[in-house]
């Protein structure tokens, strides 16, 4: 049940993180991994800055902000590469 838990918050915030960078989501499996990987960045991010957030909403919250701060990292790097 916790899996199913992930994936789901997973799929929300690795989709608003998405549009919200770029105006529209990136298809399901991306949003998942993006949502996972940005709920445990802002996890990280919330903790140094001793933001605390709380149930359903908090979570997204945080995994959405964690998503589009990989996804402007992302840019960013991939924006320095030679072509």
């Amino acid at each position: 049940m916790n899996w199913l838990y992930i994936i789901f918050v997973g799929a929300i915030a690795g989709w608003l993180g998405s549009f919200l960078f770029k105006g529209s989501g990136s298809g399901l499996i991306w949003n998942i991994i993006l949502g996972v990987i940005g709920a445990l960045v802002g996890g990280w991010i919330f903790e140094k800055l001793n933001i605390e957030t709380t149930g359903f909403s908090g979570t997204i919250l945080t995994a959405a902000v964690g998503a589009f701060v990989v996804m402007w990292l992302y840019r960013l790097i991939g924006s320095g590469r030679s072509k």
